[in-house]
């Protein structure tokens, strides 16, 4: 019930704010629904009452109708006194969509949702998967399929391929694909829609792929220039001279037993545009370094080789006078490089940005001394589980102004200090360092404090380091632009050092 105005006569109803019209409740219940984020509709906002009426005076009190006394109106310009007016008659409501399908307000909200998220999102309503499957939504996301998704059991027990139409909305350029056969993938190219020249890149993890089916693979789709090979046994180094295209600028082979030397002839015969080469292959040898030419030299920029047993120094020579053009090297697990190694590559690739050294038992601390003269753009090292650097290889690193990322986990302790026991299976490089002698003790809180002089640091990464000290990590509050910090295993980590890193640095993300 409204309170009476003016004279007994009920009072006008009230006017939401700003202007804004309330519009009647949906039948579907959109009208009703409420936005957590975000300014609340303006349903719910509560109705103010006017102000109270103006009263013209007591002269003109009297010829004047006592509606439009109730009401505090004035009669029109022109019109006599005590004469009548007809109602003026309402336009029509402004017809507003409800915020739960504002198509311009919905880009904007789901930009704050994670890509799982957004998958449950988009099974909302029609119009929220509208929005979201908009190519935008998804630009550098990796669908990854698995052979046993790709296909519907029909009622006789018969299988039919899925439809992959709501990846071509959201215009996916790379998939995944695990556990896939030659005729999963020619079916893939035959229902995808993008997969003729719109398929940038393809990896294929665990699949029984053979020389036949990446033939096919790659002449039907034209537009791959990023191939990844994991785990996949079935396709041998013929398959690779067969079927390798010049447009490859990135190729990852890891895992796959065939894979040797001739495979990599393959790679520098018929990639001359190769930007990108990961290898991980336990039987390639420094002969199979050698075959790269000045082709790859102008444009390869990254290479990794990860756990590489059989490459020596000598490889590393191939390399470096190969490709003088690397930004990113790894040699992980490449158990047989030495300090020589290191300072072949310090000396030739001085345009290294990235450099991954971990798994390198016999690294020591003249190989950090050789990486801080002379790799001055150096912006990432990883020493992960190079056990043999000490206090003093920090020492030299301290000097690096460029270095922004640095890993030391595991720098500390032995593979049998860690719990683990060398036996089937283990790689090799793991081997190596289970049977040096024992290194003295390595990275301390002496060392700690060469590192506070390098106020460049972003990322520093001391996991597994027992022999630092509550005492020693507090001192890292001085590099003010760190922004993230690992400290899992690590005994000097309490948590009244973690408060006191919340404390005083704010903006570091501080891993327990």
């Amino acid at each position: 019930m409204s309170s009476p105005g003016v004279n007994g006569d009920p009072k006008p109803p009230c006017l939401p704010r700003n202007g804004l019209v309330k519009l009647p409740g949906q039948p579907n219940g959109l009208g009703t629904a409420s936005i957590t984020k975000g300014t609340p509709a303006a349903k719910n906002r509560p109705c103010q009452p006017l102000p109270p009426p103006t009263l013209p005076p007591p002269s003109l009190a009297a010829q004047m109708p006592r509606a439009a006394l109730a009401g505090g109106l004035c009669p029109p310009a022109g019109l006599p006194l005590g004469g009548t007016a007809s109602a003026p008659v309402p336009g029509p409501p402004v017809e507003r969509p409800p915020l739960a399908t504002d198509e311009k307000i919905l880009n904007g909200l789901f930009w704050y949702f994670s890509a799982c998220e957004k998958c449950v999102l988009a099974q909302v309503c029609k119009a929220w998967r509208r929005v979201l499957y908009q190519p935008k939504f998804w630009v550098g996301l990796t669908p990854v399929l698995h052979a046993k998704e790709l296909y519907n059991v029909l009622p006789g027990g018969e299988k039919e391929f899925v439809n992959l139409q709501g990846f071509a909305a959201r215009g996916f350029e790379g998939f995944c694909l695990v556990g896939v056969s030659d005729l999963d993938i020619c079916e893939f190219i035959d229902n995808y829609a993008l997969s003729k020249k719109g398929v940038k890149a393809m990896s294929l993890k665990r699949s029984t792929i053979t020389d036949a089916g990446l033939e096919v693979m790659l002449e039907q789709m034209q537009g791959v220039v990023r191939l990844e090979l994991s785990g996949c046994n079935d396709f041998t180094e013929a398959g690779l001279w067969s079927s390798l295209s010049a447009r490859i600028t990135s190729l990852s082979v890891s895992d796959c037993i065939n894979v040797a030397d001739d495979a990599i002839a393959a790679i520098s015969q018929l990639l001359p545009n190769l930007a990108e080469l990961s290898l991980q292959a336990y039987h390639v040898t420094d002969t199979a370094l050698a075959y790269f030419t000045a082709r790859q030299g102008h444009s390869t920029h990254t290479l990794r080789l990860l756990s590489c047993w059989e490459i020596t120094n000598h490889g590393v020579v191939n390399v470096v006078h190969s490709l003088p053009n690397l930004t990113v090297l790894s040699l992980s697990g490449c158990s047989k490089v030495t300090d020589d190694g290191v300072e072949l590559v310090a000396e030739n690739l001085r345009k290294l940005r990235s450099l991954d050294l971990s798994w390198c038992p016999r690294i020591t601390d003249m190989a950090l001394e050789y990486v801080a003269c002379d790799l001055h753009r150096l912006e990432e090292l990883v020493l992960d589980r190079c056990v043999r650097i000490t206090d003093t290889g920090l020492s030299y690193l301290s000097t690096m102004s460029s270095l922004r990322s640095l890993y030391l986990r595991w720098c500390c302790q032995q593979l049998q200090a860690c719990g683990l026991t060398p036996g089937v299976g283990l790689l090799q490089g793991a081997r190596e360092i289970v049977n040096s002698p024992r290194p003295p003790a390595q990275v301390q809180d002496f060392g700690l404090k060469h590192l506070l002089a390098m106020r460049s640091l972003r990322l520093l990464s001391l996991a597994g380091c027992p022999l630092l000290t509550t005492t020693g990590l507090s001192g890292l509050v001085q590099l003010q632009e760190l922004e993230e910090l690992e400290l899992t295993n690590c005994p000097g980590a309490t948590p009244e050092l973690f408060k006191y890193f919340s404390q005083h640095l704010p903006r570091c993300l501080v891993i327990e």
